[in-house]
């Protein structure tokens, strides 16, 4: 057992040894050994530099230029555009608006409701990360009993979250109440409940 090993270990050992007196001889006879390792490589990473492709350009948003605004819809007949005329000379004429900004649209009504819920949700979601962070230190162990004295003695950290998660929990109610009262302006001005749910 010990005389395998012993006679892998020269076999490895006179592997090694051919690899290494191989291996100058394996540079490339083209280029000639000046015996500075330095100059060597430099020389090596230079005829290396030569044979690599350039690096592909590599496009990114900022390199795209962006659309010009859609145009708006121009009516196809002259019949239109020559009654469009005579709305605009006329200021008794009665003004066409956008849909989303006539009260008596459904796209109005929908384009408010979705605002209102969208900055409910983004509020309920601070208020629910402000309750977690308080519950957290309200049960916080401080390692340092200096931290944990002056903590425990004016829980400064702790009122500054309170304060902040209750001014949030009025938010949250302010817009709640926003909502509701969207859903009555809604009846008030003869539409349908449904445009704001």
């Amino acid at each position: 057992m010990l005389s395998s090993a012993l006679l892998r270990i020269s076999a490895l050992s006179v592997l090694l040894g051919v690899a290494a007196f191989a291996a100058p001889a394996q540079q490339n006879p083209s280029q000639p050994s000046t015996g500075d390792p330095v100059a060597d490589a430099a020389r090596k990473a230079r005829a290396e530099q030569k044979t690599t492709p350039k690096p592909k350009k590599v496009f990114t948003n900022d390199d795209i230029p962006s659309a010009p605004p859609p145009a708006p819809p121009a009516s196809a007949t002259p019949s239109n555009k020559a009654s469009g005329n005579a709305q605009a000379d006329d200021p008794n004429a009665p003004k066409v608006t956008d849909p989303e900004e006539d009260p008596k649209n459904e796209a109005y009504w929908r384009k408010h409701s979705r605002l209102l819920r969208t900055k409910l949700a983004t509020a309920e979601k601070e208020l629910d990360i402000l309750q977690r962070e308080l519950s957290k230190d309200e049960l916080q162990y401080y390692p340092d009993p200096q931290k944990a004295l002056q903590q425990q003695y004016n829980r400064s950290d702790i009122n500054e979250k309170r304060t902040k998660a209750d001014a949030k929990k009025g938010e949250v109610e302010s817009l709640k109440q926003q909502v509701a009262d969207l859903e009555d302006a809604v009846r008030k001005a003869g539409g349908d409940p449904g445009w704001v749910r």
